[in-house]
């Protein structure tokens, strides 16, 4: 299947953003003065905790939540291409789905604990069944699983404001700034469910957006540009109005805010960001800046890996442990801009010689090989 532009550029954008939160994680886990993801400072309180605060307005949940939309679009584009190849669904994604989530625990345990690969792999293996209903029964599967994610929000925004001193929710530990990288995939082993606590809980919401984004490639939202289509695009954006002042509540001075923003109204903030996108494609069609999305997006998951190992070299005490110093909330944006570019760079000469990023190379060779090993045999 023909790539499609539209699709390349949002998956780029979304990798880039994903960035833009977790570079605030990697900061704060080295030193709790770089604490500006959860930290108890207020955005009124100095310039820094202003920055940081409008700095993540903009990218805390949104852009992952894209991503996950994004996972959603991309099995639905192996769905119908295995119909077209008259290949049994879910087949071998099956297991592309498992070396997904394996990808993902070795990406937990050597380079981050906030990794979602591994959520994303399971969440491919029951929507991959679940994409095989007819649309009614799959929006059932959507308003079930969405009542079960709102449920389980609210009842940790009211345990944590009932009960604020018994979540603690520093996210330092002395293993970051001083263990040695072994030390570290130690420490995420044994806290491993502590540390999944997170890509357990986002099942439900992920399992939402997978299907949003199959239902969006059906509809070929982002694949054709009939009028109907536009006018959905545009109600995209219409969502701006909703999900600007929804996510405005994240500058509440209660840390329990941050979850019912970071949960369930950023996605609507990443529809908005999506039909803005598809609109100034439209519009700016030979802008440079979706020339560098593109190329990340053609490549995501290898870039999705490369910023989180840049980042843990560039903060971690094994590394060049910047994170050790108290780092205003421009160095940040600007650390997150440098590994941005290097992204970029990286993209575009490695596009220039190869068709694919090495990482989706090696798992699609690996998702095949069963299926060319039975041919052999």
């Amino acid at each position: 299947m023909k790539r499609i532009r539209l699709l390349d550029i949002l998956r780029g954008f979304a990798i880039i953003g994903t960035l833009g939160t977790n570079i605030w994680f990697f900061a704060a886990l080295t030193n709790t003065q770089n604490d500006y993801l959860l930290g108890e400072m207020m955005w009124w309180s100095s310039w820094d905790a202003f920055i940081s605060s409008l700095f993540l307005f903009f990218v805390n949940g949104k852009l992952l939540s894209m991503l996950t939309i994004m996972f959603g679009i991309g099995l639905e584009i192996k769905r119908q291409q295995a119909l077209r190849r008259d290949w049994e669904w879910p087949g071998i994604y099956i297991w592309g789905s498992v070396l997904l989530f394996l990808d993902g625990i070795l990406h937990y345990v050597f380079v981050i604990e906030a990794d979602v690969l591994m959520s994303y792999g399971i969440t491919a293996i029951i929507v991959a069944f679940i994409a095989k209903l007819p649309q009614k029964k799959m929006l059932r599967w959507l308003y079930v699983m969405g009542t079960i994610h709102i449920l389980n929000v609210t009842a940790l925004t009211m345990a944590v404001s009932l009960s604020p001193d018994d979540f603690s929710m520093s996210l330092s530990s002395p293993v970051y700034p001083t263990g040695t990288w072994a030390e570290q995939w130690i420490y995420r082993l044994d806290h491993f469910w502590l540390l999944r606590a997170e890509a357990i809980f986002i099942i439900p919401q992920n399992i939402c957006l997978f299907i949003i984004g199959i239902l969006l490639m059906r509809n070929k939202v982002f694949t054709v540009d009939t009028g109907i289509v536009i006018n959905i695009r545009k109600k995209f954006i219409a969502f701006g109005f909703i999900a600007v002042p929804l996510n405005l509540l994240s500058f509440l001075p209660y840390e329990a805010a941050l979850f019912p923003v970071r949960y369930i109204f950023a996605p609507i903030m990443a529809l908005f960001y999506m039909g803005v996108i598809a609109w100034l494609l439209d519009k700016y069609k030979k802008l440079r800046l979706f020339n560098s999305f593109e190329a990340i997006g053609k490549m995501a998951l290898s870039n999705y890996m490369l910023q989180n190992v840049i980042a843990s070299v560039v903060f971690y005490g094994w590394g060049l442990g910047l994170g050790l110093y108290k780092l205003n909330a421009l160095s940040i944006i600007a650390i997150w801009f440098a590994i941005s570019v290097v992204m970029v760079i990286f993209s575009h000469v490695w596009l220039r010689y190869f068709s694919t990023g090495p990482f989706e190379w090696a798992w699609k060779w690996l998702t095949n090989f069963p299926r060319k090993r039975s041919r052999a045999s």
